[in-house]
Parts: C-alpha cells; structure tokens; sequence
C-alpha cells in the first residue's frame, strides 16, 4: 500500500514538473517567436493603415503584398542578392581551405613551437573585434581595395574560432590510423581527404553553415568597406531602404526586406538544424 502511494506521489510530482516544463517552455518560444511573427505581420500592412495604427493590432484584415514589391524596386535588392551570394560562397570556399589546413596541422603534424604557435594564435580571440576592423580597414585602404569583392573577402577568410573547434574534432582521431595510414604510403593530404574529413564531416557542415549565416549577416564591415551601390550586401540593403529607398521610414516596406533576407537563413538552419548541434557538440568533447 505504502508503496502505491510513493508511486503515486511520484508520478504526481513527474506531471507537476511536466506541466511547468513545457509552460515555461512555451512562454520562452513565445517570447523567442513574437518578433518574427511582428516582423512577417508588419511587412504585410500597407503604409496607411500601419501609420494609422495608434495602438499596434496583432492582426489585419487587409493584408497586402505592394511591401514587397517597393522593397525590390526602391533599391537593387536584386542585385544585393547577388552580391551577397558572390561574397558568402567565395569566402566560405576560402576560410574551409585555411580551416581545415590549419586543424589538420594544428591536431595531427609534428613540429617544433606547434603548442606555443597555437596557444599564440588561440589569444588573438581576447583581440576586440573593433581594434582588427581598424587594423583591417587600414590595410585594405592602403592597398587601394576598397570597394572590390576582394576586400570584402580577405578579412574574413580565417577564424581563430573555427580552426580551435576542428582542431579539437581531428584530435579525437586515433593516432593509430594515421600511423597506418604513413607505413602504407599514404601522404598527409590525402589521409586528410580520405580519412580525416568523412569522419568529421558533421563539424565541417557546421562551421560551414555559421560561415554561410556569418557572412550573410555581415554588416559592418561592407558598410564600412564600401560606399559604392554596387557592392552592397543584402544587410547594407536594409540601411538603404531607410535612407535613400522612400524618402520617408516606411516600416512596412523595410520589414517586407528584412523578412525575404532573413527567410534562405532560416530555411538553411531549419534543414541542417540537428547537423549544427550534432556538429558543435562533437567537437566539443574530448574522448
């Protein structure tokens, strides 16, 4: 009898401890959602009735697609599209070839000072960004390439963050198949591409993925590289709306934008999501 009761307390407790789970749960994806559901909202209410809105409605009744259409006509969105998808492919196709050149040294070479050259390289993370974008902005004027694709990519082909985290996930590797692998021939490179690289696939997919939401997002830099339209990202195209797109703030339009740069990031996290955790909490663990 007594035993009943404990069984029954306990799964009263277990239901209690459920209930406010998934209450708290549920208000925190509410509170994560609700700018993103303002966002799509808001891109959808025309100009007139989103300024005659004294108290913000959660709904509409007229929703409207013309957001859209200004936003791509206003400016050349289009073309920052373009621009983007140049910048983002080129400079994740580069910093995966220094990344994973570098891991592979870091974690599998021999060589003299390798733990001192990497624990140097690991303290330029404690650098503020805001001293490299200096240092960068200075070199990349002084070598007159400003407003080209190639000054856009070049400080952004290496992260100190991305090498750690391979570095860590080629270690787990045992030894004893890269030994194997010298006594039958196999050079350096192609034990990396044939061993090294299918089995840590998931963290190359990861830091992949940042790479591609990082450049994506990357605002200050092209905004503080470039001043000719004709190099601006999808991210600078937003600015443009509010400045130089209507010649007044019209919040609806600059939502419609946001909402269509925002939506191939989304996608792209929804698809490759449990690759990303799979990816970062692998290469997170020693063992």
């Amino acid at each position: 009898m007594d035993y009943e009761k404990i069984e029954r307390a306990a799964a009263r407790r277990k239901r209690i401890t459920s209930i406010v789970t998934y209450t708290l749960l549920t208000i925190w994806a509410i509170v994560v959602l609700f700018p993103f559901y303002w966002m799509v909202l808001t891109s959808v209410k025309s100009y007139a009735s989103y300024n005659s809105e004294w108290i913000p409605q959660l709904y509409t009744l007229t929703p409207t697609l013309q957001n859209y259409h200004d936003a791509f006509t206003a400016v050349p969105l289009g073309g920052y599209f373009t621009n983007t998808i140049i910048f983002t492919v080129i400079t994740t196709v580069l910093m995966l070839f220094v990344t994973v050149l570098a891991a592979f040294a870091f974690s599998r070479l021999q060589f003299r000072g390798r733990d001192l050259v990497f624990t140097v390289f690991l303290s330029l993370m404690m650098i503020p960004n805001e001293l490299v974008v200096i240092t960068n902005f200075v070199t990349i004027t002084n070598l007159d390439l400003r407003n080209t694709f190639t000054g856009l990519i070049l400080p952004s082909v290496t992260s100190v963050f991305y090498i750690y985290l391979l570095k860590e996930n080629f270690s787990q590797i045992p030894n004893e198949l890269y030994y194997a692998a010298k006594v039958d021939g196999t050079s350096d490179l192609k034990y990396l591409w044939k061993v090294m690289i299918p089995i840590c696939k998931p963290t190359i997919i990861t830091i992949t993925i940042l790479k591609v939401i990082e450049c994506w997002n990357a605002y200050v830099w092209p905004r503080l590289i470039t001043d000719d339209q004709a190099y601006f990202l999808v991210s600078n195209g937003i600015q443009e709306i509010r400045e130089n797109g209507f010649g007044r703030e019209n919040i609806p339009a600059m939502m419609a934008a946001v909402c269509v740069i925002s939506a191939p990031l989304i996608v792209l996290f929804l698809i490759f999501r449990k690759k990303i955790m799979a990816g970062v909490s692998r290469g997170g663990v020693k063992g």
